[in-house]
């Protein structure tokens, strides 16, 4: 049987990275703040911290958090939006891979956090979604953060209606052994409640 691809690949056939960019580019020319994502993992991380921006698209947040003093890896499906980040970030690290093999990678392990934005949850291929999180959950050092932000309607999605509940993601982070610390509505840290379109999530693994 075919591998099925991802949700993400099925919207865009991978070659969605030049046009990404450019819309990023203009929402910051247009004096949007495009930093959101950075600046919140900043507020949960200690100077020089190891981030490992999983599905890091065109490398936009993993540039601003190594701008910021954190050593940043960057790993995504796509070859487009890899390409972008390669180029705006030659040195810095950017693997091509599927997050459900991650550890074929053979990355260092114990990673202080693990971002998962821009949606990347919803936009894996079906049937992936535990596996993935149990990957990122192992890349964590103990007391490691997981960080992940969701839309959770079709109005805070590229999808006609959500593949996946809040509650069933939870499941998948205490199948993988992370407990939820914090839960948001945006990257500004607004307060969530059920109900809400969009969902910033802090889940942890305990410490040793």
């Amino acid at each position: 049987m075919p591998e099925q691809r991802d949700r993400w690949a099925e919207l865009t056939s991978g070659q969605a990275g030049e046009d990404y960019a450019r819309r990023f580019a203009q929402l910051a020319d247009a004096g949007h703040d495009v930093h959101g994502e950075a600046a919140f993992c900043t507020t949960l991380l200690e100077p020089g911290a190891r981030v490992l921006d999983a599905g890091c698209g065109t490398g936009r947040i993993a540039i601003r958090l190594t701008e910021l003093g954190h050593h940043c890896t960057g790993v995504d499906i796509d070859s487009s939006m890899l390409a972008v980040a390669r180029r705006e970030a030659p040195t810095q690290e950017w693997y091509l891979a599927d997050l459900a093999r991650l550890d074929s990678l053979g990355l260092e392990p114990e990673f202080d956090l693990v971002l998962a934005a821009g949606n990347v949850i919803p936009l894996l291929a079906p049937g992936t979604e535990s596996t993935v999180v149990r990957q990122l959950a192992s890349a964590l050092r103990p007391g490691g953060l997981l960080v992940t932000g969701m839309g959770l309607d079709a109005a805070h999605l590229p999808l006609p209606e959500p593949p996946l509940t809040l509650a069933g993601f939870d499941h998948w982070c205490t199948q993988a052994g992370l407990a939820l610390r914090q839960r948001y509505a945006t990257w500004h840290g607004d307060p969530y409640e059920d109900g809400c379109g969009y969902a910033v999530s802090v889940h942890s693994r305990p410490a040793a």
